[in-house]
Formats: structure tokens, sequence, C-alpha cells
């Protein structure tokens, strides 16, 4: 039951970085835009946030300046694909190519001017020490399994529930599932489309680079790995949780976390001794490479699923041009 319970922490903690990747891709996609630049943007935030916290030791300004760092890039995006009209998979991909050099790159230049790879203080790692509940922290297992985390697995959580809530409720979130599934009917409703879907590439762009901040301050245990396995591809993952949650950041939850248990799982399945010897001796790049391969089910899988395709924004992806209303 030990080793169970500890797999399912793990699971939470490596999941947490999908869901902010996850939501801010949703709250994109579903004012039309396909941004393949997740794993751009979370490079950027995971290197912006990194560089922060060990220079000025503020959680704040850290996950402050990642989420800013990232939206830039996100406005960027947004500039090009909705005033510029340029390809929105192309131009996503190119926002992933450069986000990944550029982050590469100062990383190295950062290491050296350290003269090893960078270290954040314990202080600084001190405040991101799981929030202890009262009497509700302690209870036998269950206050191991839900309430006993860093802050951030809990911001996750509210962020995609908020965001959930207001494209369920609010006349917000129905301006922008308007867009999404016909730009055209919902400016001729008076809807400003440019501005909507500018404020939810950016703010979803920012929120993608939280996701990376977490991963090079909380998941790496705050040292800047400068061989390049920082993001280490979650951003692609996040892209296809997207259809696997069906556009639903609250859906996102459960399916970020699932594949959260499958990235770590390869710490843990030698201690399942309820498992056939020959599963848990399986070499550990089998392990590594599950999040990957499910990633390309929950892809083949969408692609022949007509409930998935009829969940996705009939304008997704689609350039909208005002003159040809």
């Amino acid at each position: 039951m030990a080793n169970f319970i500890n797999f399912f922490y793990a699971a939470i903690l490596s999941g947490t970085p999908l869901l902010f990747g996850t939501t801010g891709e949703i709250l994109c996609e579903k004012a039309g835009g396909l941004n393949l630049g997740v794993e751009g943007m979370m490079w950027i935030g995971a290197f912006a946030g990194f560089y922060t916290a060990w220079k000025t030791e503020s959680v704040f300004l850290a996950f402050l300046v990642a989420f800013a760092s990232a939206a830039l890039g996100a406005l960027l995006y947004a500039f090009l694909t909705i005033t510029l009209k340029t390809n929105q998979n192309v131009t996503g991909l190119t926002l992933t190519t450069f986000g990944i050099g550029i982050s590469t790159v100062l990383g190295f230049a950062m290491t050296e001017n350290a003269g090893g790879n960078p270290q954040i203080s314990s202080e600084f790692m001190s405040k991101l020490a799981p929030i202890e509940i009262p009497f509700l922290s302690s209870i036998p297992y269950i206050g191991k399994m839900f309430l006993n985390y860093n802050p951030f697995v809990y911001i996750a959580i509210v962020i995609a529930i908020v965001i959930a809530l207001i494209f369920k409720f609010s006349k917000t979130g129905l301006a922008i599932r308007a867009i999404g599934e016909n730009p055209s009917a919902a400016d001729a409703a008076g809807i400003n489309v440019t501005l909507h879907k500018y404020l939810c590439t950016i703010i979803g762009g920012g929120i993608c680079g939280i996701g990376g901040a977490y991963m090079s301050i909380i998941t790496l245990n705050g040292t800047w790995q400068s061989g390049g396995g920082v993001v280490g591809g979650y951003g692609w993952i996040a892209v296809a949780l997207v259809i696997f949650a069906s556009w639903s950041s609250a859906k996102a939850i459960i399916g970020s976390f699932i594949f959260g248990a499958f990235t770590c799982l390869q710490y843990y399945i030698g201690q399942f001794s309820f498992l056939p010897a020959f599963i848990r001796e399986m070499p550990v790049s089998i392990y590594q490479m599950l999040p990957f391969l499910l990633t390309t089910i929950v892809l083949i899988i969408s692609s022949v699923n007509s409930k998935k395709i009829s969940s996705e924004p009939h304008s997704l992806g689609l350039n909208y041009f005002r003159e040809d209303r």
C-alpha cells in the first residue's frame, strides 16, 4: 500500500506541469488557435522562471516572469497568425524551435557564468514545500494522497476548474466558444473576434510557461539541466492531452495525472511485487517511452473517433478573414 501511495503522489507531481500546458492550450484552441508551440513556450517559461528564481529568490517573481516570457512568445504567435494570417501549424512549430533554441543557448550561458549547473538556494526551495493542512494532512493514506502537495499543484487545479467554469457559465466563455465554432457568426453578433483570440492565445501561452517553470524549479529540484532535458517533450504530450480531454480543462485534470503516472512509472514498477517478474524487470527505456507511445495512441484513436472530432472547435487551425464574411 505504501508503494502505491508513493506512486500516486509522484503521479500528481509529474502530471502538474502537463495540466498547466494542457489548460493553456485548451484556452487557445477554444478560440480557434492551433498553437503547436506549447513545447517552446514551456521551455521559455522554464528558463525565465529558473533564472529569475536563481537571481531574486522570489517565488512570485519567478513564476510571474515565466508567465510573462511565455506570454510574449504567444503574443508573437498571435501577431503572426491572427494579424498576418500565417499558417498556424508552421508558426507553432517555429515557436517551438525558437523557444527550445533560445532557452538552451541562454541556459548554457547561465551555466558557464555559474561555473557549473546553477542551483537555486534551499531557502527558496523551502517556500515550495508541501502545504501542511492541520489535522487533514496527517490522515492516514488520504492525507498523503490528496492533501500534502506544493502550492502549484493546487494552483494548476484551480486554474483548470476556473477556466472550465468560465466556458460553461460566463458570457466571456460563450463568446470564446462562439469564436471557436464560427468566428463569422460571432463577429456578426458584435463579438470582437481579434481581441478574444489575442487574449486567449497570450494568457494560454503564459499558463504553459508556468508549467515550464514548474519543471525547471520543482521537478528538477532547483538545478538547471544544461543538457537539454528540462521540459523533455511534455509540451507535445500536452497537445495530445487536449484531445484526450475533449477540449475540457476539467477533464484535463484527470488526463494529466494519468499521463503523469506513466511518466514516473519507471521509478516504481520494480516495487510492485504483485506484477509478474518479466514486467518489473523490463528495460527502463521501455517505460520511458510509454508516455509518448500513449500520446501516439491517443492521436490515432481521436483521428478515427467521430465523437472526439465533434468536440473539436470547428474553426480550429483556420485563419479568420473578416472581409470574407
